[in-house]
């Protein structure tokens, strides 16, 4: 299984999109065991949510959605229904 996941960093008002598969492990490199890139900036990341894909291609597609200006309204849709922030 493969999880496309949004991180939320409340403090910089940031989202991040990836995939993987396995989120957990990948959720500690976002914030303790990266020492450079984009994440590492904007410290501490919280999960927003995530969906999960059979294979890693469905997973790399929908990253790839969401990363685009529709996909990314759809990502700050659902953090401000799901109350990670006011509208």
């Amino acid at each position: 299984m493969y999880k496309v996941y949004v991180l939320y960093s409340k403090k910089y008002n940031k989202i991040y999109i990836g995939y993987t598969g396995n989120l957990e492990q990948r959720i500690m490199s976002h914030n303790k065991l990266s020492h450079k890139g984009y994440t590492v900036k904007f410290r501490p990341w919280e999960i927003a949510f995530y969906e999960e894909y059979e294979t890693k291609h469905e997973a790399m597609a929908r990253e790839k959605f969401l990363k685009t200006g529709k996909g990314r309204e759809f990502v700050w849709s659902e953090i401000h229904r799901i109350g990670l922030i006011s509208a």
